[in-house]
């Protein structure tokens, strides 16, 4: 008997104010063929339209394209315990840290031996706002935390900066992390399969080559570079 994969986690971090809200909202409207379950610590946070709701208990909101909501219930092992019990299909995890967290403990907790059986970390995600990162990294040292774990980061809100602000956020945060992967987003917009299941956090995976400049052309990436 063939045993079963590891689900996936994704941790998605971020500082207050950077996009992670609306971030989390694109993978809660969009099909993309996940049965995702996201662990939040607030449904009101996040809009949901009410329209995507197919049902709700009072800690788990299950949504039309598969993905259910789950409410953080006393400590994030205790809330994983409760989604497996309660049998909902998923084949994918994204927890939501608050903006003041720091992500390494909460992405050690998934080699925690009750856990490592059912579910692998895929990789850390940090939601950064270029325009106020100067600010945040002087007024809350856990943001140098989350951009320090990151496996990918969205450098977002490309919009309301000139590049040259840009291009000095990209190289303040290449100080503190060389080898995440850089994405330019307006908005959080991102393709879903530049976030979930990249396998950031084994050892066999290739290594994902920095992206320092956005690229010139190419239709796969239209959402990382300045039109």
């Amino acid at each position: 008997m063939k045993l079963k994969e590891p689900i996936p986690v994704t941790v998605l971090t971020g500082f207050l104010g950077a996009g992670k809200t609306t971030l989390l909202n694109h993978l809660l409207s969009q099909q993309h063929g996940y049965k995702c379950a996201i662990i939040i610590n607030e449904f009101g946070a996040i809009s949901i339209d009410n329209q995507l709701i197919v049902g709700v208990d009072e800690e788990i909101m299950e949504l039309n394209n598969g993905c259910l909501c789950c409410r953080v219930r006393g400590d994030l092992i205790k809330s994983l315990g409760d989604l497996f019990q309660k049998q909902k299909r998923f084949d994918y995890v994204l927890v939501e840290t608050t903006g003041l967290a720091n992500p390494g403990p909460v992405a050690q907790t998934f080699s925690m031996p009750e856990l490592a059986k059912t579910l692998r970390l895929d990789g850390i995600i940090t939601v950064v706002d270029a325009r106020n990162l100067e600010k945040e990294l002087a007024d809350s040292p856990e943001t140098r935390e989350q951009i320090a774990f990151a496996d990918v980061i969205l450098l977002n809100k490309l919009d309301l900066i000139s590049i040259d602000q840009l291009e000095r956020a990209e190289t303040r945060i290449r100080k503190m992390n060389s080898l995440a992967y850089i994405h330019r987003t307006q908005n959080a917009r991102i393709d879903v399969a530049k976030m979930l299941n990249i396998k950031a956090r084994e050892l066999t995976s290739p290594l994902l080559v920095p992206e320092r400049h956005p690229p010139e052309q190419g239709h796969e990436r239209e959402h990382d570079h300045v039109e």
